[in-house]
């Protein structure tokens, strides 16, 4: 994961200054350790001086062009006029740090010690004003030290990290959509106006000046990793090697063209284009490192793979394939794409028979979706330019005994409803047939995720 850049803006009251300008060292103190809590906790702060009036305001927003979110800590009251334009010139969700230096406020204290815990309601004034603007805001409240209010922050912090990753993604794609596939199609025009994402186009050209630079050395030190991270079931060396020219052909094309998500055409692979084989291992490799993919030239769910592997590792391209009604469960797989991070053990290294296009049959990695709570996520365009993010909490089942189907990529889903009802409810939401699955607890994110990029949520 890339690292999470976030604005730090500390805001004050000039008049303390005036008046009372011994408080300064204290409350500088207080906001230099805050922000330490947040460094340690894996953020790159960029953070404003303490800001008072407009003018300020006005020049800390300028060092926010490059975040994913900005936190405000309130360390007094501070106006919200003086503050409110500058925050609406940021154009990054504002991540509301609700806290003060003391723990307990009780009537033992000094009451001088008002002065130095009364941002509550600066917080309170601010926003009032972000809500009447229309500004983006999100509000976590507690004590810094004596609560997990920090670590909240810190998980706002990662979704907008996810959401900023997919506005600025490049995503790169392999051949064409697969003709005829309408749900998840996008033009990369409306890619671009309607997300931010950028399509870079795979030139087939280059197949030759990549596979040239090829040496020896790095195609068996490929063929040596792929042996070491997956068992080995029907092994074929020579299709291994072609496999691993493939696959490291796509990768140099990610890291030369700077990708964070990509898509293949496996009907677009073929001999005619310079293609071997299908590389099918490096999708699912590219999604251990941390670059979304999605089958069949589907570039959206690719940028939405590629910013919720931001956020959770344990995230894996999937399909909904064949629902057992007896047993209340739902069958998923594809034709040879899985993150290993989300198989049960270590997938297999397995040679199979491939006629799905003019290539040479691929060495392929097979594997089982590990049991454990995930959250199927889909992205669907619900009209034009309008997107809903369709979230279901699901249980993966464990698979145990004899298995016909594992030569595959494969698994069961349970959700938290009669099959009949979940499937009902998915295509009435506009689901389309290609999917995330998330592993963990993570709807709640997702749900913020969802609103950060301005998408409409519905949750089955």
């Amino acid at each position: 994961m890339s690292k999470m850049k976030v604005g730090f803006l500390p805001l004050y009251l000039k008049l303390y200054d005036d008046v009372l300008p011994d408080m300064r060292e204290r409350m500088d103190g207080f906001s230099k350790a805050v922000q330490e809590v947040l460094v340690d906790r894996g953020l790159d702060v960029i953070a404003a001086p303490v800001c008072r009036e407009a003018e300020e305001f006005e020049n800390a927003a300028a060092l926010f062009d490059d975040v994913c979110a900005v936190i405000t800590l309130h360390l007094a009251y501070s106006p919200s006029l003086e503050s409110i334009d500058a925050l609406e010139k940021i154009g990054k969700p504002i991540v509301v740090l609700d806290t003060t230096p003391a723990y307990s406020f009780d009537q033992s204290v000094n009451v001088e010690e008002i002065l130095y815990n009364h941002g509550i309601h600066g917080v309170q004034d601010m926003c009032s004003m972000l809500k009447r603007r229309g500004i983006q805001y999100f509000v976590e409240a507690g004590h810094w030290k004596n609560s997990d209010v920090i670590e909240r922050v810190v998980r706002l912090c990662k979704t907008a990290h996810a959401a900023h990753s997919m506005k600025t993604s490049k995503v790169g794609l392999i051949g064409t959509s697969f003709k005829g596939m309408g749900d998840f199609y996008v033009t990369p025009d409306e890619l671009a106006e309607t997300i931010g994402a950028r399509i870079v186009s795979f030139d087939m050209n280059e197949i030759i000046d990549i596979t040239s630079t090829l040496t020896d050395d790095e195609i068996e030190s490929e063929m040596a990793d792929d042996l070491a991270l997956f068992e080995t079931a029907k092994y074929d060396e020579e299709a291994h090697r072609r496999t691993a020219r493939m696959n490291l052909l796509v990768r140099k094309w990610i890291e030369k063209n700077g990708l964070n998500a990509y898509s293949m055409n496996f009907a677009d692979i073929e001999r005619k284009n310079g293609f071997e084989s299908v590389p099918f291992i490096e999708a699912s490799k590219s999604m251990a490192r941390g670059i979304g993919y999605a089958a069949e030239g589907d570039v959206l769910t690719a940028a939405l793979c590629g910013a919720l592997l931001q956020m959770y590792p344990e995230t894996s391209f999937t399909e909904m394939f064949c629902p057992d009604w007896k047993g209340n469960s739902i069958f998923l797989s594809h034709m040879g794409e899985m993150n290993p991070r989300t198989a049960k053990g270590k997938m297999k290294l397995t040679a199979k028979e491939y006629t799905f296009s003019d290539a040479d049959a691929p060495i392929m990695a097979f594997g089982c979706f590990k049991p454990g709570q995930a959250v199927l996520v889909n992205l669907a365009q619900t009209s034009n330019g309008e997107f809903t993010l369709i979230l279901s909490e699901v249980e993966v089942l464990d698979v145990s005994g004899d298995n016909q189907l594992k030569e595959s990529i494969h698994g069961w889903i349970k959700p938290d409803m009669p099959v009949s009802s979940f499937l009902k409810k998915y295509s009435m939401a506009g689901g389309t047939h290609h999917l995330v699955m998330v592993y963990g607890d993570a709807v709640t994110s997702l749900t913020t995720f969802g609103q950060m990029m301005g998408f409409s949520v519905e949750i089955i």
